[in-house]
């Protein structure tokens, strides 16, 4: 049987996956809202989580109900290739995801993810390295826990994301806004929501299926932009969604809809 992405992680306890996925999504949605500050977007949590999962694979399965965090972390990590040499099969547990850990935590430690006085703020280039590592870092304790492949575990990780935006249906390729009477305005920015990185014109015409990318482009896009909702590169035709539109989602949302 297929591993879901209600399936994901299961193998372990209940405490101990929460910590797990909690850590994900408090980094995903500071990452969406634009929040760059270590004490809101960093993989420390999340690398202590991932630390406790490993040594317990490694073990033989013998995992504890939460994650703990041990002394002089970056040193840990880079033992466990020593320290678990003898088990067959272990290069990533023992190797990989350690030295993934540490640069991660290394960011959270030593580069504090916010920084001043750049013309193109680094910040968005420290978070995004955040982002990618902590979705690797998941995808590898899937894939390892129920034996998948590379693909289907950054699948299954990539619909847990996206399962955070209701009203959004998603398997990994295709979107589909499952609200009825929403305008095309307010179905692109659910989807832009639902979207952590952005996304391109092209899917968003083909998830909404707009019949018309003209229409779609000066009567949609274009309006967004200007109303700096989403940002909108009409030469790579790029769409992220902007913090105001964000928030003019998330509205939405909670307001239930149209009438």
């Amino acid at each position: 049987m297929s591993t879901t992405p209600e399936d994901a992680l299961s193998i372990l306890p209940d405490g101990l996956k929460e910590d797990v996925l909690h850590a994900l999504d408090e980094i995903l949605r500071n990452y969406r809202e634009r929040r760059w500050e270590p004490s809101e977007l960093n993989g420390g949590k999340l690398c202590e989580a991932v630390y406790t999962v490993i040594v317990g694979f490694l073990e033989g399965g013998a995992y504890p109900d939460r994650a703990s965090k041990p002394s002089r972390f970056p040193q840990a990590c880079l033992a466990l290739e020593q320290r678990f040499q003898a088990v067959p099969d272990s290069r990533s547990p023992r190797i990989l995801i350690p030295r993934m850990m540490v640069g991660l935590y290394d960011i959270r430690n030593n580069r504090g993810v916010g920084h001043v006085g750049a013309d193109v703020d680094p910040n968005h280039m420290d978070a995004t390295v955040v982002v990618s590592t902590s979705k690797w870092l998941v995808a590898e304790l899937v894939r390892l826990l129920h034996k998948v492949t590379t693909e289907e575990a950054t699948s299954i990780v990539d619909q847990l994301i996206e399962r955070e935006a209701p009203w959004v249906w998603g398997d990994g390729h295709l979107k589909r806004v499952l609200r009825a009477g929403l305008t095309w305005r307010e179905q692109t920015l659910i989807l832009l929501l639902s979207t952590i990185s952005g996304t391109t014109e092209e899917n968003l015409l083909r998830w909404l299926e707009h019949p018309s990318p003209g229409d779609f482009r000066h009567k949609i896009l274009r309006p967004l932009h200007k109303s700096r909702l989403i940002e909108y590169d009409s030469d790579l035709r790029s769409v992220i969604l902007l913090p105001p539109g964000i928030t003019a989602a998330e509205d939405l949302l909670h307001a239930g809809g149209p009438s």
